[in-house]
């Protein structure tokens, strides 16, 4: 089979997708692989993601667990977990590679002058606004920085802030609606209310950012997320203003996603009512996949003892029912009656281990099925 990447970029007259450009940057085909932790995503789907046109994200979360051995406490194994994962995907693609970190993160500084350090292409962060992430950048930087946004309030108030503190703009924003796995940057009640579906967010963020785009003559593309699962989906968004679109749920149920192959079947076994939002320790509602862990934790049964890696700044051990970081940890290995797999709305979708490159394919055939008409 040709890649996705290959039949795009081969055939000069080929106008089924329009390219992401970030900066200098070129994704031939506008995906970017959501950053999904702990361990799911990785250098070996993210190299595979890149290899196929799309930008791959690793994700940072967690690495001090994955690489405990590399170093004498949880914050150095992260950074030597960071700066490896990055090397084992350089070795196996030429693509445009990111890494994901979580403001909320206690090692959040760490993660970003590693990441920048190492000339990564993409550094994305979310769970929090990243208001100094521009003060990590040395005249030499190559890195693109692309915050995660949940409105157009939060897109208005970085760029502002960037600007005024570090003259940078942001190289791209991501919107991430309430159908997305794992933390959301939204209330509980908001989260079902029509108000703040991703379809009313992305013209109102485009509309924002046309005032900075305008105003320092610098394109700011708007990359949407949560709940894209289809090339019609991917269609449909990109109508509405969006430059491109993160998916993370459709990549787990892939031959090369980093999780376990327990871990990819809980996607296929799981239903529609099995996908549930719940009350994470970092202190934001969560969307996952429904475990034996979650009813224990919802009848009160769990309950930490200690604080093993103080990883997130937002998580009071008095006050957590678990560690998440270990329960995600449980997850990644396959065992929930320990922990729980975080997933987007529509994992329940999933029918089979697909290959990264047949995703490819088939986003790029439904997307050319929905432009048929047009």
């Amino acid at each position: 089979m040709v890649s996705i990447k290959g039949y795009l970029c081969g055939n000069k007259h080929n106008n089924i997708v329009k390219a992401l450009k970030i900066g200098n940057l070129e994704i031939a085909v506008p995906v970017i692989q959501g950053g999904m932790g702990v361990g799911i995503s990785l250098s070996g789907l993210a190299s595979a993601v890149a290899n196929e046109g799309g930008a791959g994200i690793i994700s940072s979360a967690g690495l001090g667990l994955l690489y405990k051995n590399s170093a004498a406490d949880y914050l150095g194994a992260s950074i030597a977990g960071l700066k490896e994962e990055i090397r084992k995907a350089r070795e196996k693609t030429k693509g445009i590679i990111g890494v994901n970190v979580m403001v909320a993160m206690t090692n959040f500084a760490d993660m970003v002058k590693t990441a920048i350090a190492e000339k990564i292409d993409i550094l994305i962060a979310g769970a929090g606004l990243p208001l100094d992430m521009p003060s990590f950048l040395n005249k030499e930087s190559r890195t693109k920085l692309v915050p995660i946004v949940s409105s157009a309030r939060a897109a208005k108030i970085i760029c502002e802030k960037w600007k005024a503190n570090y003259d940078y703009l942001p190289d791209a924003v991501i919107v991430e609606g309430p159908k997305a796995g794992g933390h959301l940057g939204f209330k509980e009640e908001q989260i079902n209310d029509a108000d703040y579906k991703l379809e009313k967010l992305v013209p109102g963020i485009v509309t924002e950012l046309k005032i900075f785009e305008e105003r320092y003559n610098q394109k700011i593309p708007l990359i949407a997320a949560g709940g894209i699962y289809t090339g019609q989906d991917i269609h449909d968004i990109l109508e509405l203003g969006a430059s491109g679109v993160q998916m993370g749920t459709r990549f787990v149920t892939t031959e090369e996603c980093d999780a376990s192959a327990e871990f990819k079947q809980a996607y296929i076994n799981s239903e529609e009512k099995d996908i549930e939002i719940i009350k994470s320790p970092v202190g934001m509602p969560g969307r996952a996949i429904l475990s034996n862990f979650i009813e224990k934790v919802k009848a009160g049964k769990r309950q930490p003892k200690r604080c093993p890696f103080k990883c997130i700044k937002t998580c009071d051990i008095s006050k957590s029912p678990y560690c998440i970081i270990v329960a995600l940890m449980n997850a990644l290995k396959g065992n929930f009656e320990s922990g729980y797999a975080f997933a987007g709305s529509n994992a329940f979708r999933a029918t089979r281990i697909f290959s990264v490159k047949e995703v490819f394919q088939s986003l790029l055939m439904e997307y050319k099925s929905s432009t048929s008409g047009e």
